[in-house]
């Protein structure tokens, strides 16, 4: 019997998991931007398959729109089905935005900060996930972090994984053996506006895929158990200006930062005890964003701090390095249970804030902050981040700044959508929640 080549018309939703559907590759050939029906209240499915709280209801319809630039097809061998997908826009039916359409939502910021600045947005997506299958010798080899024997262990996904990006447009720069229990971690180079977060939505999908072609079940979950290291998504990114040079650092400004890129990072840091609810977005986000777990805990700006929110990361002076592209920041605020869109916009709102509010840079901290004083960290601006996701969403509830850079409405559903999710697990261990979240992501 002859096979219907499918191809998956994807969006990214709330709960940073890929929903869509799939349709035959000659209907999609034949018109690459045919319009695909989408219901509003399918934003309120969480990560766990129930339906949150929702204001649409039984009504409404919307439209996929699918971007050809996206498209991604990567063949497995024979042995096992393509994987196929393209990422669409949702508008309603009149072509109108959704307000809850996180990659138009990422769209428009970006074109609010090159219209208002001049600055084009370079990005790139820092992955770390763990192998869930090979039993507790695996889980817990010893040992083998950054060495070559753990890269070794799961080489032969390694080179189909990174082959896969490759396929797909994108340019692998490292595949390495982490810290954590059978912990690893990808790099890609850096892309420009909205193909930043294209990129890390499929980037993720291509891992699964790859890893089950070779018959192996790997998370992205932020925490796979209470006491372990955790998962994260860091996000490096530097600025472009009109004419496509680098624009992020100035040798005679504070740290050597760009004035403008400054405002941008202060702006991150300012609302981030709201912010970071759209960024760190599970439960077990929390237990990992604390002290000493190299993930970070405060709302500060490091130098070389790989428990800073926001790293300064400086470059080698090379002579072929201009003066603008001797740095670049990461931002380690952030997990695979956001949207990779919704947290790239999420940046850019934040910081094109600072930017309209004329803020300055902070200034770097260099020291372990537990040991500071809160009398000190309160004069310099400092805080610490939520200690809860529960505590996260009401900050962000609260705080009229950061709803005001969204569309009306979309952070009300999302503050149903999270408080849905953290119903569907009360009650539960924290062993048991981390579980769960490993199970979904």
């Amino acid at each position: 019997m002859p096979e219907e080549p499918l191809i998956m018309v994807c969006v990214g939703d709330i709960s940073g998991n890929v929903r869509g559907k799939s349709i035959p590759v000659s209907t999609f050939n034949a018109d690459m931007t045919r319009p695909i029906g989408w219901t509003p209240t399918n934003v309120q499915i969480t990560c766990f398959g129930v339906i949150a709280e929702t204001p649409y209801g039984p009504f409404g319809d919307l439209v996929m729109t699918p971007d050809p630039r996206t498209e991604a097809r990567v063949a497995f061998g024979d042995h096992v089905p393509a994987e196929h997908l393209v990422l669409s826009d949702l508008t309603w039916p009149d072509g109108s935005m959704w307000e809850c359409c996180t990659r138009s939502i990422l769209r428009n910021a970006l074109e609010t900060l090159r219209s208002e600045t001049g600055l084009t947005l370079r990005a790139a997506f820092e992955h770390e996930f763990m192998f869930k299958t090979g039993g507790a010798s695996a889980l817990n080899h010893s040992g083998a972090a950054y060495s070559i024997g753990g890269v070794r262990r799961h080489k032969a996904f390694g080179e189909v994984f990174l082959g896969a990006l490759r396929e797909a447009g994108m340019s692998p720069e490292t595949f390495l053996r982490e810290y954590g229990p059978n912990q690893y971690e990808v790099t890609i180079e850096p892309a420009r506006g909205v193909t930043a977060a294209d990129n890390a939505v499929i980037l993720r999908e291509l891992a699964r895929a790859s890893a089950r072609s070779l018959g192996e079940d790997i998370t992205f979950t932020p925490l796979i158990a209470p006491a372990e290291v955790g998962n994260g998504v860091h996000v490096h990114f530097d600025f472009l200006d009109e004419n496509g040079k680098p624009a992020t650092s100035d040798p005679d400004a504070p740290e050597q930062i760009d004035a403008t890129a400054g405002a941008f990072v202060a702006g991150i840091l300012k609302h981030l005890g709201s912010s970071a609810a759209l960024t760190a977005a599970s439960i077990p986000s929390y237990t990992r964003l604390t002290p000493h777990r190299w993930s970070a805990a405060f709302n500060n700006l490091g130098y070389r701090d790989r428990e800073a929110a926001v790293r300064i990361c400086p470059r080698p002076n090379d002579a072929d390095i201009s003066s603008g592209g001797r740095l670049h920041f990461e931002y380690r605020v952030a997990d695979a249970a956001a949207n990779p869109h919704l947290l790239l916009a999420t940046l850019v709102l934040a910081g094109t804030h600072g930017i309209r509010s004329g803020l300055t840079t902070p200034p770097a901290t260099r020291e372990d902050l537990t040991e500071v004083s809160a009398g000190d960290l309160d004069a310099r601006g400092i805080s610490g981040l939520p200690s809860s996701l529960h505590e996260a969403l009401d900050r962000l509830e609260a705080d009229e700044t950061v709803r005001s850079w969204f569309p009306e409405k979309f952070v009300d559903v999302y503050l149903a959508h999270k408080r849905g999710e953290i119903g569907v697990l009360k009650g539960k261990t924290e062993d048991e929640i981390c579980a769960a979240y490993a199970e979904v992501y």
